[in-house]
């Protein structure tokens, strides 16, 4: 096979140049090509005199495939702006922007589309092709030599890695909602699996686009389609190996873990409050360890898919992109922009007002002035912050009893806005004399929002659906926090997740734990209230997100009751209380 036979060059049809095909060799991570669709100006070089910064996408939805096939009702209600002939699933449009200065590079990874190798998604092999797929492009002619990387959920989470590689050309990324650590954001919660999502998207979205597969979406494979056998030898087992290997520093996980304080370009992590299970922590926590010199946090709100394309989020894209790969500060990145711009949730989130909701600015992440405030759990279920010196012990099913609930009542206006923790202090025992003891326990929390009239408020989910304030998780056989690591902060517990630091858990013992709820912000007026849920399995807001394995969530673990000691100081939650704003 000769170098780009398979090329093809539209020059006429679109308002850009479609270049469809380009074979990226591979040199640092391997032999072999990658396949990408380049979208030109008119001008650019070769067809013209002129060169442009290329903003690139590296991921496994298949180059060729429409947004439109990809996901119809989500592109119906796109905005037009970001509608083109080539507009593909969480990834900036051509069409929008070619026609602002820049080149749009999509590259099919490693084993899907028309990119033949190994598919293993969110491996070390992802961010070292990706890694030559930026390198490539600084160095082409039609390129400044200055590359940006943008892109939503799969295309937020590989700038990470990719950009803790320091590529040449690499000048600036903007992960939109991406999580930064795998194991803690993506596929364990606490230590439990998330197996729902891993598997729908797996077998939905990744697997029907490997390399060599017939009737896929997007284009037949230009060499022709692989058997069976020989598509399952180039595959890895995302799915299996989540079950097979729980625990951070198992191969399979370590070769994904990278340091995300070796991100050194400018830097604006975007997060949405209403990603409670899925990017949220990475994009707040991979802000917080990124050391670029020039980083920005922001916080919207929404579903996952339209915020990217709203006309406000262009326009700060564009004016970041224009600022570090055009040298046109005319948003005022170097000078001006606060380091954290907040979406406000101070009133009910539904597709009506999302637009519409107020914000603030502030000078860092986490809020500095933030009044970190002990709410104790009482007897009464209350929320109170004076501790109840009379004790009690909360009850409930482990595998199918209702949560446990704590209310607290403002009686003025109050903001919440940062990193939760959930301490209880916990036991388990079997469900009757004949049962086995349970060898774990699984704890779930959840906090919720009330009205005056006590209806709960929900906000928009990450695919639309309707979700509580925040959520957070642990299995107590993980509870080890390490307080000596510079990643541990008192909001913030630091586990390794290691098969190493795993404990016993035995029936009747009580244990002081620390559960990490997600960041979060939501504000009551007075009258309204907070409430508290403790379970020992998935409660509502989790949607696609669920923890059901039937390995990992075995019965024989985790059936029996779950007790919760409360009053004195046994069992808390510590909130970040924001004093009033003028």
């Amino acid at each position: 096979m000769t170098l780009n036979q398979f090329l093809q060059t539209d020059r006429e049809t679109y308002s850009y140049v479609f270049m469809k095909n380009v074979d990226i060799p591979l040199k640092t991570s391997g032999k072999g090509v990658l396949r990408a669709n380049v979208f030109l100006p008119k001008d650019a070089a070769p067809f013209g005199s002129q060169t442009y910064p290329v903003i690139a996408t590296y991921g496994p939805y298949g180059k060729d495939v429409p947004y439109s096939v990809f996901n119809r009702s989500s592109f119906d209600e796109v905005n037009p702006q970001h509608k083109s002939a080539h507009s593909a699933w969480e990834t900036p449009d051509p069409g929008y922007w070619t026609q602002r200065g820049y080149i749009v590079l999509r590259v099919d990874e490693r084993g899907t589309g028309q990119s033949s190798g190994q598919l293993d998604v969110l491996s070390r092999g992802t961010s070292e092709t990706f890694f030559d797929v930026i390198e490539w492009a600084a160095e082409q002619e039609w390129s400044t030599g200055k590359v940006g990387l943008l892109g939503v959920s799969y295309y937020a989470a590989t700038q990470w890695s990719v950009a803790a590689r320091r590529p040449k050309g690499l000048a600036a990324i903007i992960p939109w909602e991406g999580f930064s650590d795998y194991n803690r954001e993506a596929v364990r919660h606490g230590g439990i699996l998330a197996d729902q999502f891993i598997g729908i998207w797996w077998s939905r979205q990744v697997l029907p686009n490997q390399y060599g597969t017939p009737d896929r979406w997007g284009d037949p494979t230009l060499e022709g389609d692989l058997d069976s056998e020989t598509r399952a030898q180039n595959l890895a087992g995302l799915t299996d190996n989540t079950v097979r290997y729980p625990f951070a520093d198992d191969e399979q996980n370590k070769s994904r873990v990278f340091a995300v304080e070796d991100v050194e370009v400018p830097l604006l992590s975007v997060a949405n409050w209403g990603g409670i299970l899925l990017h949220l922590r990475g994009n707040v926590v991979g802000w917080m360890r990124a050391s670029s010199p020039y980083k920005f946090l922001r916080f919207v709100v929404g579903r996952h898919d339209l915020p990217f394309y709203w006309e406000q989020s262009a326009e700060l894209q564009r004016s970041f992109l224009d600022c570090f790969l055009r040298n046109d500060d005319h948003g005022g990145w170097k000078t001006t922009q606060p380091r954290v711009y907040l979406t406000l949730r101070n009133k009910d989130c539904d597709p009506r007002n999302e637009l519409d909701q107020p914000g603030r600015p502030e000078a860092d992440w986490p809020i500095p002035d933030t009044q970190y405030t002990t709410f104790f759990l009482t007897p009464k279920r209350t929320l109170s912050t004076v501790a109840d010196e009379t004790t009690d012990t909360c009850t409930y099913d482990a595998l199918h009893g209702d949560p446990i609930q704590f209310h607290y009542t403002s009686s003025s206006s109050i903001e919440i806005t940062g990193h939760i923790v959930v301490h209880l202090t916990i036991s388990a025992s079997r469900l009757n004399p004949d049962s086995a003891p349970p060898s774990d326990i699984d704890i779930f929390v959840t906090l919720r929002k009330l009205d005056k009239e006590g209806n709960e408020v929900f906000y928009t989910g990450t695919v639309g659906d309707p979700v509580p304030v925040v959520k957070g998780w642990l299995r107590v056989s993980q509870r080890k926090v390490d307080e000596t690591h510079s990643l541990h902060r008192p909001y913030l517990p630091y586990r390794s997740y290691s098969r190493a630091d795993v404990l016993p858990v035995v029936e009747d013992d009580k244990y002081p734990v620390d559960v990490e709820m997600w960041p979060t912000n939501t504000v009551l007026e007075a009258g309204e209230s907070l409430v508290l849920g403790i379970a020992g399995h998935d409660t509502q807001g989790v949607g696609l997100f669920s923890h059901q394995h039937p390995e990992d969530r075995a019965p024989s673990k985790l059936a029996g009751l779950n007790h919760v000691d409360v009053g004195r100081d046994n069992s808390w939650i510590l909130l970040p209380v924001l004093p009033p704003r003028n």
